[in-house]
């Protein structure tokens, strides 16, 4: 297939700074040399390739918009890039940074004490310490503050009990952020593996995601020190404040996506041919590939306002579903329709965009899923709450 050289139909790549399109160009190279040429083994074989994560920190891409402790400081727009091209690979794999980053060091950077933060983010940032997200439970997912976690002071030390489930990176997390409740206020904690009471399953089985690890933590009266709470949030608003990090990302993931397998579908209908001709030049096929075009380009303008309001301090919680809902629905349709296209060989993974089809059921899904981000811009547009 003809080299990915990007997806700009409105000359949007003008709207970047210089070290916006550099930071870009460098993680498509990454990308395209080092992820697309070993994704459909570990597809294949349920497996995380962990050999990745040295030069995605080389390149600055753990905790990329955070300052200092070895961050790469960059704009949020350089951030969201960075989750596009690694969402054109893979969904698994743009996983793996946006819970390192978004759920897993923000916290620590943004909650956390001085002595957590030093202890922790430069690791992270190097890709020697791996984090993980802990909110979710098997009986709570669109309803966080229904926890059953809990947490209880004992002398020197707080006592943790419960689980949490499909958690990305649970199973190789150094450490986990885990919520739960401590006098019934929800508390973030910071869990280290090995950790006596604290224990992790991995999620096999799986049809989507296939190169994530997705696991389950368990808490049997697990101790960790007094220090290992995160002073500076009380509430939902903690996690969900994290959630927020990693959505904005994932409105940018779900373009790259998108952008893949319109690419894929792009060129297969201009080289195959039937009744003497090539199938790019059928009016069904050029109404599919108009649409996608037409989708990813207004979700190119979305997620680049976003960022630019994210800078600028402006962007508000449902202005990110909003991007998050529509660019993940974009990026399945976009998926789907390119199937369609590449018809029986759009089944085997010798293309790509069945994987894409079914990592993007779970994107779809997870971190809010597209009806609860419905009804958050159905609030934000009425002022009345339907989900309670």
């Amino acid at each position: 297939m003809q080299k990915f050289d990007g997806v700009d139909f409105l000359e949007i790549d003008g709207l970047f700074s210089d070290e916006e399109i550099l930071v870009r160009d460098s993680v498509r190279r990454f990308v395209s040399d080092r992820v697309l040429p070993v994704i459909e083994r570990h597809n294949r074989e349920g497996t995380f390739p962990a050999d990745l994560i040295p030069g995605m920190a080389e390149l600055g891409m753990l905790g990329a918009n955070l300052q200092g402790y070895g961050c790469a400081g960059l704009n949020n727009v350089a951030y969201g890039l960075i989750m596009q091209e690694l969402g054109r690979g893979d969904s698994g794999v743009r996983s793996f940074v946006s819970v390192q980053g978004a759920l897993c060091m923000y916290p620590i950077y943004s909650y956390g004490s001085d002595a957590q933060k030093e202890k922790y983010l430069p690791r992270m940032a190097k890709g020697e310490a791996i984090g993980c997200f802990g909110l979710t439970e098997a009986d709570f997912g669109s309803n966080p503050s229904g926890m059953r976690t809990s947490a209880r002071k004992d002398g020197n030390s707080y006592i943790l009990n419960g689980s949490k489930m499909w958690i990305t990176n649970g199973g190789i997390a150094d450490v986990a952020i885990v919520w739960g409740r401590l006098d019934g206020v929800i508390r973030g904690f910071l869990v280290d593996r090995g950790t006596p009471g604290y224990s992790t399953k991995d999620i096999h089985g799986k049809w989507s995601l296939r190169a994530s690890v997705t696991s389950e933590l368990t808490f049997q009266d697990c101790r960790i020190p007094l220090d290992n709470i995160l002073p500076g949030v009380e509430g939902l608003k903690g996690p969900l404040g994290c959630l927020n990090q990693a959505r904005y990302g994932i409105a940018w993931g779900g373009l790259g996506a998108a952008m893949a397998c319109y690419h894929e579908a792009l060129e297969y209908s201009k080289t195959r041919i039937q009744f003497d001709r090539p199938i790019a030049g059928f009016q069904m096929v050029q109404e599919k590939l108009a649409w996608m075009i037409r989708e990813i380009t207004k979700g190119q303008l979305l997620a680049l306002q976003l960022g630019r309001l994210k800078d600028a301090g402006k962007v508000k919680a449902h202005q990110v579903s909003l991007g998050k809902m529509n660019n993940v629905q974009v990026g399945l349709q976009c998926a789907r329709l390119a199937r369609e296209i590449l018809g029986a060989n759009g089944i085997t993974d010798e293309y790509q965009c069945g994987r894409h089809m079914c990592n993007l059921e779970s994107v779809y899904t997870y971190e809010g899923t597209h009806d609860i981000h419905t009804l958050v811009l159905g609030e934000a547009v009425t002022g009345i709450p339907a989900y309670k």
